[in-house]
């Protein structure tokens, strides 16, 4: 007997592999994006008050308490909302509504490492456009981009601000994307776990530019600091979340009640009482003394524009060698390519403590000029 090798895909990944390392070596995790700051007392207020009153499943569709309150944050109605276990079943649930086998689906490069996987479970094959790396950072060449676009191609997956690169693609972008859709009949999957974690001019979002094709995916995990809640959402085209809905009843047919009703609850507390602004500004502070040490030990280390990840190049280091002579665990840029990733190329969260940051530079300090 064997299992089907549909099982390929679900191989271990490397972010729980380096956190349990992490730990057993008392390492500074750097690697694993989850953070260090508890989540915000308004939310843990809203799902106490939660429990004991939402206990039982919620409809597949999302409770409509937070149906509405993503509504009024997105300017659509509340049928245009589909809560989901977070934004990973969200991407899940997308691309096995959008695509199957014989069709295509085009990957920026580097990519967070759900979507190959997800896309070859759905029968898709994924065609990736690499970002060019140079010394101002990652870019994105549109014309590769068009070029990648097959008559088999039907859908279009971007994540913006982006993982792992901390790119935020800006309004010229965004238009060019929503006019190769058009032009090409193409699906648009905006993954924006990330939209309140930027250090410039807020974004743009890719569903003012095609709001009939594009599906915006989003994480309370990651705007309240609640990675482990599983609480995100899609907002979409109305007529094609009710199929949406149906195909998320298969899953896990519905996130958990408490958590749904006390994020609800949360997010209009978030944005009546500046709470973001304050998040901002806290990973602003954490960014630039990440950016800033880095560079002091004469690394090239790559500025975001977003999220909570930045890059950076460690000559002559492994992951794996690097957490046991450093005691500091990163996420090698090999995570988020198909093949050849750029060497010595890490990614580093900076989603931790500045006791942590400052540890882990002190730690690298040690042995960055002393290759393995």
């Amino acid at each position: 007997m064997r299992l089907h090798p549909r099982t390929q895909a679900a191989r271990e990944s490397i972010f729980p592999k380096m956190s349990q390392l992490a730990l057993r070596l008392g390492a500074v995790n750097l690697g694993q994006g989850f953070p260090s700051n508890p989540p915000p007392a308004f939310l843990l207020e809203a799902v106490g008050r939660a429990l004991g009153r939402y206990d039982q499943y919620a409809p597949p569709a999302g409770l409509p308490m937070l149906r509405e309150a993503l509504a009024e944050e997105f300017a659509v109605a509340p049928e245009a909302v589909v809560v989901t276990s977070g934004a990973t079943e969200a991407i899940h649930v997308l691309l096995q509504s959008l695509v199957g086998p014989g069709d295509e689906v085009v990957v920026l490069e580097p990519f967070f490492d759900v979507y190959l996987p997800d896309a070859f479970l759905a029968g898709a094959e994924a065609r990736l456009v690499r970002l060019e790396l140079g010394e101002a950072g990652f870019q994105l060449d549109l014309a590769a981009l068009e070029a990648a676009i097959t008559r088999r191609t039907r859908v279009l997956l971007l994540n913006t601000p982006m993982n792992p690169t901390g790119l935020v693609f800006g309004e010229e972008a965004l238009r060019a994307m929503a006019d190769l859709a058009r032009k090409h009949d193409l699906f648009l999957i905006s993954d924006e776990v990330y939209d309140e974690l930027y250090y410039g001019e807020r974004p743009r979002r890719l569903r003012e530019f095609a709001p009939e094709r594009t599906f915006t995916v989003g994480s309370a995990g990651k705007r309240l600091e609640a990675t482990g809640y599983r609480v995100g959402w899609i907002v979409g085209p109305e007529e094609y979340m009710p199929v949406l809905a149906g195909m998320r009843q298969w899953t896990s047919f519905s996130a958990p009640s408490p958590l749904q009703a006390g994020v609800a609850e949360a997010l209009r507390v978030a944005r009546r009482e500046g709470f973001y602004e304050a998040l901002r500004e806290g990973y602003r502070q954490r960014r630039g003394l990440l950016l800033s040490g880095l560079r002091a030990l004469g690394l090239r280390a790559f500025a975001p524009q977003g999220t909570y990840f930045l890059m950076a190049e460690l000559p002559g280091w492994d992951a794996f060698t690097l957490v046991e002579a450093a005691r500091v665990a990163l996420i090698p840029a090999s995570a988020f390519y198909r093949e050849d990733p750029p060497p010595y190329l890490f990614r580093f969260a900076f989603c931790k403590s500045e006791e942590e940051l400052s540890l882990a530079l002190e730690r690298l300090a040690r042995v960055v000029n002393s290759p393995a």
